[in-house]
């Protein structure tokens, strides 16, 4: 007989073992490893293959679509919950997160919320700020965190940092089809390359700079919010890790590197939070408010703001 008085045992927050491991090493390989090698081969192939402004529109405009599904979607949606949208656009900003290549739309927001519980101190996933001292370990720090801790690692448990969303039917769904995202957002820009200049040539130039330099590209960027923004930049607000804000990159990183803004206001849709910071990510937000596909907005107010201020 079961004794149902007893206390029930705490839920495991991460999951270490092999099985889990050879998933990681094959995104690692397919995603992250093979995307860079489609990118060395565009560069080697534009003495023959078509590159002009068609391939230049659909890297730009297949980035600023997965990147908004990141920043927007996968970011300050689903794991911090700083807006409430309609079914269809949360449905619509998993998918285009999910073309990016960076992961199933649960396995990353259970990731993102750990590396904010243990931000900088053991349990981050992705912090370069505990490899050691001097060079080496900076140096040790800035790869791990930037691009080889994705090779392995233990995994969040998504039961429980992901319970609000594996509640959700239809962001589930999406995540079970990731695979499928993916190479939608590959087959989008080669179908458009084909179509555009009515050639195989073109087909595989779409490919290559819509698809996989695409892939590179914003990968990187996202990448070095983790690595560059955790070791330099400025830090304006109080908060208990060691987040940077890096101005220069905003418009680059659609809002994402005003980093220590974000992490001493996670809740905040805007990561700028002054008007005269530039954050495009906030920028969608208020458009799909504007038509009534978002609303709930939760921006911190100027009192709390300014309370969190670092004062010299």
């Amino acid at each position: 007989m079961v004794d149902t008085t007893a206390p029930r045992e705490p839920a495991r927050r991460t999951i270490s073992n092999p099985y889990l491991h050879r998933l990681q090493r094959r995104h690692f390989l397919l995603f992250d490893v093979a995307p860079i090698v489609g990118a060395v081969a565009a560069l080697a192939l534009l003495p023959v293959l078509p590159f002009g402004v068609t391939e230049i529109a659909l890297l730009v405009g297949m980035w600023i679509v997965t990147g908004l599904g990141i920043t927007v979607g996968y970011h300050r949606l689903f794991t911090h919950r700083t807006f409430t949208a309609s079914p269809a656009t949360r449905t619509a900003l998993a998918v285009a997160g999910s073309m990016a290549g960076q992961g199933g739309v649960v396995s990353w927001v259970a990731i993102h919320r750990r590396h904010h519980e243990c931000s900088d101190r053991e349990g981050d996933p992705h912090s370069p700020n505990l490899s050691g001292d001097g060079w080496r370990g900076v140096l040790r720090g800035l790869l791990h965190s930037h691009f080889l801790w994705m090779r392995r690692h233990e995994y969040p448990n998504v039961a429980h940092y992901a319970p609000d969303l594996l509640r959700d039917r239809r962001i589930v769904a999406v995540g079970r089809r990731y695979d499928t995202w993916v190479l939608l957002g590959l087959a989008l820009p080669t179908l458009i390359g084909g179509l555009v200049h009515l050639s195989w040539a073109g087909a595989l130039s779409g490919l290559l700079w819509g698809g996989l330099v695409r892939i590179v590209v914003l990968e990187h960027i996202i990448w070095a919010i983790n690595s560059l923004l955790h070791r330099w930049g400025t830090k304006p607000y109080a908060s208990r890790e060691n987040s940077r804000n890096g101005g220069v990159f905003a418009l680059l990183t659609f809002g994402e590197s005003w980093h220590n803004n974000h992490h001493a206001f996670p809740e905040s849709p805007t990561f700028g939070l002054q008007w005269y910071r530039p954050d495009p990510g906030f920028w969608l937000i208020r458009a799909l408010q504007a038509v009534g596909l978002a609303r709930d907005l939760r921006t911190p107010t100027a009192e709390r703001i300014a309370a969190k201020k670092v004062t010299a």
